[in-house]
């Protein structure tokens, strides 16, 4: 069982969710990425996603967007990002997923990306603009690796493709929370709920959600519904706006998931 599989089973004993904030790799920097990852395991993240910056993230709102702009203009490149999770791994073994787009994978060379990123401690890789039918050799090649494989799922997902999702995903199945980009807001209207129950008649893998949580109060109705809470453009705007208080809203979002 890798990393990822180990923390959602102890956290199932305990009767617990997790708790997956996110942060753009290189934005500020490099070092204070490494920081802000060992800040998130202080204040109580179970997993920690990592963006590698892509001058077109398609699923990214403007927040995001702006971060891998800062990023890039800094020079972070993804051979960048995997050494940082080298260094991070000296430090702490919390769960890593690195969130990536196809292209800078497909230029990396697919083989040597899940080779070098298992190598330096990443647990799982999510790949937005990869659907399951399209990403057979990374499939296999992580599986051979034990690099967890993330997709995703969404409100308007068909009972078809849910099922290749489930069959496709280990670690957990991202589930996205609205029909938009990051950092649009959370709808609570029940379409959650359903949809929800409606993966876990195909699988017993977790299942997190992400989009559109911002707020402890977000945060607690997602993890009555969901395995993980994924919190992304919330973090990442106070990383930048209020740095000073970003500690306390992290621990405020860890008390609320429970």
């Amino acid at each position: 069982m890798t990393g990822i599989g180990t923390r959602f089973r102890k956290l199932k004993k305990q009767g617990k969710k997790a708790f997956i904030p996110y942060t753009m790799a290189g934005d500020p920097s490099l070092e204070k990425t490494k920081d802000t990852v060992l800040l998130f395991e202080q204040c109580g993240a179970d997993i920690v996603e990592l963006g590698v910056p892509f001058s077109d993230p398609l699923a990214d709102g403007p927040t995001i967007q702006r971060a891998s702009e800062r990023a890039i203009r800094n020079g972070v490149t993804l051979r960048q990002v995997i050494g940082l999770v080298k260094e991070i791994r000296q430090e702490t073994r919390i769960p890593l997923v690195l969130m990536t787009y196809f292209n800078p994978v497909f230029r990396y060379g697919t083989g040597n990306f899940i080779k070098d990123a298992v190598h330096a401690g990443a647990d799982g890789v999510i790949i937005p603009d990869l659907p399951p039918e399209e990403a057979e050799d990374v499939i296999k090649l992580s599986k051979e690796a034990r690099l967890d494989t993330i997709f995703l799922l969404a409100p308007t997902s068909t009972n078809d493709r849910i099922r290749k999702v489930t069959r496709a995903s280990s670690g957990f199945i991202y589930y996205v929370s609205i029909t938009g980009i990051t950092g649009s807001g959370l709808l609570l209207d029940g379409s959650m709920e359903a949809l929800i129950s409606q993966i876990r008649k195909y699988t017993k893998k977790p299942v997190a959600a992400g989009f559109g949580i911002s707020t402890p109060e977000d945060a607690s109705a997602v993890s009555k519904i969901a395995d993980g809470v994924i919190v992304g453009s919330a973090i990442v705007r106070r990383l930048h706006a209020n740095p000073d208080g970003l500690k306390e809203y992290l621990m405020s979002l860890r008390s609320a998931i429970g």
